[in-house]
């Protein structure tokens, strides 16, 4: 009964936190046309506190959403262009040697930001690479013999071009697994294409003013850490998990082939991370198995590893996760 009237008031407590959420939505929709699956996937990483790897073709807004975001929240956004030239120094900075008063002194990089927009991540090789994924793993920075804490709220968004692998550096799975989702964006339907480039060719820009705090975001992950989660929906959790790894004990013996290494142990911390923040999006201070299964694709499909065999007939992550999800039974 207690956890009941618990629930209730954190349901109370939910809706009276309504208003961060529709505040952020609709700042994002006066530059952002359609991309509800974006938005709602940015409110998912910074609610749960973790980071985004945006895969699209250019030109779908990737950019726009993160600098639009940071902007609402009144919060310093930094963007980073990877290219193969660019060193670890180039992201998050270096000792400077000052001759005025003759001594090393630190120049901080890009990386000191609320939101850092990695564009274009698979450009740089691995050394760059490490260098910011260690940041978003460690929440610091070293540079010389100093130590920086990395502000709060930090979310890095990082894009991926799927078109044009030529001359790339893809991440390592071991580093691809600290993004808390990964995200593939599609094209705009018709009526969203029309009302993009009525917007942009518009004769005034849109200003985005800043409508909240970075303490806000800080104060609403408490709330969401608060959300209730049952033990019938942690097992959920775990069985979508172990059936990636052990497929033929959950009847799934057509994936045995397909599947060359399941998910990682991250895959079901952030499974239920996601969960928390899709249900407090939902105005709910509980989780259901339709908040797991919202956000199953973009926090696992970049933690599985799929076999020559799937490559040769063209299946891809989705599917494999589609297939498991219809065959875990639901709590």
């Amino acid at each position: 009964m207690t956890e009941s009237v618990n629930i209730r008031e954190l349901n109370d407590l939910i809706a009276s936190k309504s208003n961060f959420v529709s505040l952020i939505t609709q700042g994002m929709n006066q530059t952002i046309v359609g991309q509800k699956h974006l938005i709602d996937s940015l409110l998912i990483a910074l609610l749960a506190n973790g980071h985004v790897l945006l895969e699209g073709v250019p030109g779908l807004a990737k950019t726009l959403a993160i600098k639009t975001l940071a902007s609402l929240i009144d919060a310093k956004y930094s963007r980073i262009q990877f290219t193969p030239d660019l060193l670890p120094a180039d992201v998050i900075g270096t000792m400077v040697y000052s001759a005025q008063k003759e001594k090393f002194e630190v120049k901080r990089g890009p990386i000191f930001a609320n939101f850092v927009l990695a564009d274009e991540i698979n450009r740089a090789p691995a050394k760059v690479q490490s260098a910011l994924l260690e940041a978003m793993q460690e929440r610091e920075v070293t540079i010389g013999d100093n130590t920086f804490k990395l502000d709060d709220p930090f979310l890095v968004l990082a894009t991926q071009n799927p078109i044009e692998q030529e001359g790339t550096y893809p991440l390592p799975e071991a580093q691809v697994d600290r993004f808390l989702m990964k995200v593939v964006i599609g094209y705009p339907n018709k009526e969203e294409e029309k009302q993009i480039i009525r917007q942009n060719i518009a004769a005034e820009p849109i200003n985005v003013q800043a409508l909240i705090k970075p303490e806000e975001i800080i104060e609403t992950r408490k709330i969401v850490q608060q959300i209730y989660i049952d033990e019938k929906i942690e097992k959920y959790i775990v069985d979508i998990v172990f059936a990636t790894r052990f497929p033929s004990d959950y009847g799934l013996n057509d994936l045995t082939s397909i599947i060359s290494y399941g998910s990682s142990p991250r895959a079901s911390i952030n499974l239920a991370l996601s969960a928390r923040a899709y249900a407090f999006l939902k105005g709910r201070g509980y989780v259901i198995p339709e908040d797991i299964r919202a956000v199953s694709h973009d926090v696992m499909r970049h933690r599985l590893g799929l076999s020559y065999e799937a490559e040769a007939n063209n299946i891809s992550s989705d599917e494999v996760i589609s297939e498991i999800l219809d065959k875990i039974a639901v709590p």
